[in-house]
């Protein structure tokens, strides 16, 4: 039963299995204040906020762009013509898939995720007959938002076997946790589970689920906002909370982890593990391979998606609005006048689609024409979109594909070429004619 402002932020049950339309995306730009300003500022495209002006209004600040940029790859990205490119079937067979991985260990192999616990190897697009991991006796799979829903390896997976997993327990509530490769190189060990972090669930929806390793090494982890509707205890802006927020932890000093040095809340002000906030369900947030910038696709309510963006270098305590802004459009209530958020480099209304699926910048060999070309899609809809910032500074959005696949994940392998996770259980690679 459709209740007003109750879209489900991962996937929409059966209505959307039974077919849908394709439709176009119109997109823009903003960035944009809090307070009582009730108008947005798309000429100023704002990436970042710099520490010492953290309380003046956007178009006040004195932001420099190149002033902690990563160098701009050459050439400058352009959105390639799809006509000559299409997303063939690579692997199938699998049961509601939700993630796709690499291990970077030289091995070519990906790995898949399933949302009721467990996890595949791929090679040559064929799928081992055991498993990698089998943890469905802990995960609590509703077959909706819950389950296991993320997976990223340790840089140095290779040396140490560690992976990391985000998956909904028999309670409901979200574990983080580490297992380790057994002896055999394509059986992980089940009793390697060593607890990361726990956080209490309010609701069965809303958990968010992508974790990465980041250039600087440490594990982001994104949670939503604990679910319902209009986050109605207010965690997607309440620093005391992990949820509606992206954490960022150094796995690799203290047990179970210990907090990176310049964490925004070292000094007190929010739980220490939080480098960013305002966030309803971040499905998907990557790392660009070669920049370091961090996209995060947030899922919105009833009426708008978007794409966040942090260029790399930018300091975090960034806050994404939610749920003062949905997109870049105002929801409800009035933030503090000294807050300052973060818009959207795109949303797109539910006319359009309904539940945004991240992606990936694309950094492979095969397609050259893609290159730094961020790719994304729309779970219900199929949509499939191409984001690339110009040389003026200026997002530009263009709708590349429409499938008939609910997308509820993309993927890389380490030679850095593009998956699609079909949510039905087909796995897709771009290719070119």
């Amino acid at each position: 039963m459709h209740q007003r402002r109750n879209h489900h932020s991962l996937w929409r049950p059966a209505l959307f299995w039974l077919g849908i339309s394709l439709m176009l995306l119109a997109c823009n730009l903003i960035s944009f204040q809090n307070g009582p300003v009730s108008t947005l500022t798309p000429e100023t495209n704002v990436t970042e906020v710099l520490p010492t002006d953290e309380t003046k209004p956007i178009e006040d600040q004195d932001v420099t762009e190149g002033a902690t940029l990563a160098p701009e790859p050459e050439p400058q990205a352009t959105i390639p013509d799809p006509d000559s490119y299409f997303w063939e079937v690579y692997a199938d067979g699998f049961d509601r898939p939700v993630d796709l991985s690499h291990a970077g260990d030289g091995t070519g192999r990906i790995f898949v995720v399933e949302q009721a616990g467990l996890i595949w190897i791929v090679i040559d697009g064929s799928k081992l007959p055991i498993a990698f991991l089998d943890i469905r006796a802990r995960v609590g799979d509703d077959e909706n938002e819950q389950g296991l829903l993320g997976l990223a390896f340790h840089p140095q997976y290779a040396h140490n076997g560690f992976f990391y997993v985000n998956y909904s327990d028999t309670r409901g509530d979200t574990v983080f946790a580490r297992f380790q490769v057994s002896e055999d190189a394509d059986i992980a060990n089940p009793d390697s589970e060593f607890i990361i972090l726990q956080v209490g669930q309010p609701f069965g929806n809303h958990n968010g689920g992508g974790l990465a390793f980041g250039p600087d090494g440490f594990l982001y982890i994104g949670l939503g906002d604990g679910g319902l509707w209009d986050d109605p205890y207010g965690n997607g802006q309440d620093l005391n909370t992990h949820l509606g927020k992206l954490l960022r932890v150094d796995v690799d000093n203290g047990s179970p982890y210990s907090i990176p040095a310049d964490n925004p809340f070292v000094d007190g002000g929010g739980l220490l593990e939080i480098w960013a906030y305002g966030l309803r369900n971040p499905w998907r947030f990557s790392f660009d391979s070669l920049t370091g910038d961090l996209f995060i696709a947030d899922v919105g309510q009833n009426e708008w998606e978007e794409i966040d963006f942090l260029r790399s270098g930018s300091t975090g305590a960034l806050n994404f609005g939610w749920d003062y802004w949905e997109g870049s459009h105002r929801f409800e209530g009035s933030p503090p006048s000294d807050v300052i958020m973060q818009g959207p480099v795109v949303d797109y209304d539910h006319g359009l689609g309904c539940s945004v699926t991240g992606g990936y910048v694309y950094r492979g060999q095969e397609l050259p024409e893609w290159q730094g070309v961020y790719i994304y899609g729309d779970y219900c809809t199929g949509i499939i979109w191409g984001l690339v910032q110009d040389a003026e500074g200026v997002w530009q959005n263009s709708q590349m594909f429409q499938i008939q696949v609910l997308i509820s994940s993309f993927g890389l392998d380490e030679a850095g070429e593009l998956y699609l996770v079909g949510h039905e259980g087909s796995i897709y690679r771009l290719s070119g004619q």
